[in-house]
């Protein structure tokens, strides 16, 4: 109602900050589209956890909304809004949204056997007409330890190629406190894919301003001036929930005035009534860190080893996005050849030995250092992807030392693959040391090699230094960023693309027949084009017909080619 009375004096046919979820309205960040990513890429991973985070009126809820309208047609969604239930009404909803009878004998309400019986069935028929269902919880911070094992159970539903629910769960920061907790380390370790939604950056509140004024009308110059608009990033701390109340306001209050433009002071005079109790002068909390929410042991590892960097995104791929891009560490020779530790974060025994005088006499070899426990700091780390892939080679038998290292590779029937959605699950089925890109805000960006891999630990490594870290605390760093090499089929030469021709198909052939006989890969198909897209649905690969490298890397896996592991049995 009150924007009505200032829509006509700026030119605009409706009251652009509305909170109301209009889809015309619709803006989709950078970091709004790469969490939409994260959820549909996890409905594609086979089943377990997704988890969207965010702070309160981040978008959570528009990022949702775009993923349901995206959703292939053979999807069939269940969704709670109110997940303030007990074990049994949660089943009982479930059911209720999937249309699923539920039948119940004798004196007293449905037990919980009533619903999970019938839902077990559906899924089963369900996956048998070749329907995915996904269960979407959102607000799932209100869940109890108990139903989010309830929940964690039932992904025990499952064939022998796919868990037959995919459950998202959606909530502000504290569930991730929340799935950090030792009695629900089980469920944290089936999140295949997690994101956190951070605010707008100062481009983007101007992107967003500017959005919607445009949407109600706006056909001429911006209402707001420069440093208006500054001050609603800084006041509104980039939430777009706060940005539509403040921004209403303050275009209330001009027009009450008479005053065809708003300045800073109106944005700041409007902020005392909108957001009463906060100091209009600066951000009521600052800009929101999110530190706070991080799970104690690793709250106290981001304020002390890196310095207060674990912010934004503290569970998963996504959470340095909600900053401007990561500047590179500073890169020095020194760096390159003999990354350093800082000297606070690790014990002195685990410093590396300063070069001395030659011994006279060739010394025992010193026995294997075991990997020091915790965060490596971001001073250890590889600073360019040159040197990360030169210390990988040598895992693979090559020194990628002269010219550019994946040219280099294919010479020595090597080639390269990087990948940006690259998921824990994915690590442990590659099951082969890779570079990942570690992001912590302050810090800019680093790489490291993973080299094992643990059910809840993974090994990695820079230069001389090893750090054992868990998987939790991993989830902080990276956002799915990941190299590595593969063995590429004999006779073939060149990238490969689609191996289904040439040397690599008739090797590739050969293999998969092998593992036919071996009863790996059904025996009914007898083409190879059936052969690899049997042996790809085995091995959760995307069948889209092609043979690529994420094919020829699980062939190689499956069938024993020489190739480095994580696991020396894979799990």
């Amino acid at each position: 109602m009150l924007g009505r009375m200032y829509a006509e004096f700026f030119g605009l046919e409706q009251s652009p900050f509305s909170i109301a979820p209009d889809p015309r309205y619709l803006f989709m960040s950078e970091r709004h589209r790469e969490a939409l990513a994260h959820l549909l890429y996890g409905v594609r991973g086979g089943g377990g956890f997704v988890l969207l985070s965010g702070e309160i009126g981040a978008g959570k809820t528009t990022v949702c909304r775009c993923f349901l309208e995206q959703l292939p047609e053979n999807c069939r969604v269940a969704y709670i809004f109110n997940p303030k239930l007990t074990v049994s009404d949660l089943l009982k909803t479930i059911c209720s949204e999937f249309h699923i009878e539920v039948k119940h004998e004798g004196i007293g309400p449905a037990t919980i056997k009533d619903h999970l019986d019938p839902l077990n069935a559906y899924l089963m028929a369900s996956h048998a007409r070749g329907e995915r269902n996904v269960l979407i919880i959102d607000e799932a911070q209100n869940l109890t330890p108990h139903v989010l094992e309830q929940l964690r159970l039932l992904t025990n539903l499952e064939t022998s190629e796919r868990k037959l629910l995919q459950i998202i769960l959606i909530g502000q920061p504290e569930l991730r406190t929340i799935l950090a907790k030792p009695e629900l380390e089980q469920l944290a370790q089936r999140v295949i894919a997690r994101f956190h939604l951070g605010t707008l950056d100062k481009a983007e509140t101007l992107q967003y301003v500017q959005h919607r004024m445009q949407v109600a009308g706006l056909r001429g110059p911006l209402p707001f001036s420069r440093q208006a608009v500054a001050r609603i990033h800084d006041l509104a701390r980039g939430v777009p929930r706060r940005i539509n109340l403040l921004c209403d306001r303050a275009l209330l209050g001009a027009y009450a005035s008479g005053a065809p433009q708003v300045a800073a002071a109106v944005v700041d005079k409007a902020a005392r009534e909108v957001f009463e109790g906060e100091v209009a002068g600066t951000p009521a909390h600052g800009t929101p860190t999110r530190l706070q929410a991080l799970p104690g042991w690793l709250g106290t590892l981001g304020a002390g080893a890196l310095g207060g960097a674990l912010v934004a995104g503290a569970l998963f791929w996504w959470w340095s996005t909600s900053q401007p891009a990561a500047r590179p560490l500073e890169s020095s020779a020194a760096a390159v050849s003999a990354p350093l530790v800082a000297a606070q974060t690790f014990p002195a025994s685990a410093a590396p030995v300063e070069a001395s005088t030659p011994p006279q006499a060739d010394p025992a070899p010193e026995p294997a250092r075991p990997p020091m426990e915790g965060m490596p700091a971001f001073s250890a780390l590889i600073n360019n992807e040159t040197t990360a892939w030169r210390e990988l080679g040598p895992l693979w038998g090559q020194a990628l030392t002269t010219g550019e290292a994946c040219a280099t590779a294919l010479q020595h029937q090597l080639q390269c693959y990087r990948t940006d959605r690259m998921t824990l699950n994915g690590l442990r089925q590659l099951n082969r040391p890779g570079i990942l890109i570690l992001r912590a805000d302050g810090q800019g960006v680093g790489r490291a090699l993973i080299t094992g891999m643990t059910v809840d630990s993974v090994t990695l490594q820079a230069g001389e230094q090893q750090w054992r870290l868990p998987l939790t605390a991993l989830a902080s760093l990276w956002r799915g960023e990941f190299s590595t090499l593969w063995r590429t089929p004999p006779g073939h030469s060149g990238r490969l693309v689609n191996g289904l021709e040439g040397p690599a198909g008739l090797w590739l052939g050969e293999r998969i027949a092998s593992l036919q006989a071996q009863g790996r890969v059904p025996s009914s198909v007898s083409s190879l084009d059936a052969r690899v897209k049997a042996f790809q649905q085995s091995q959760g690969v995307d069948a889209a017909g092609i043979a690529g490298p994420m094919t020829f890397m699980q062939v190689n896996l499956a069938s024993g080619v020489d190739e480095p592991r994580l696991f020396a049995n894979k799990p």
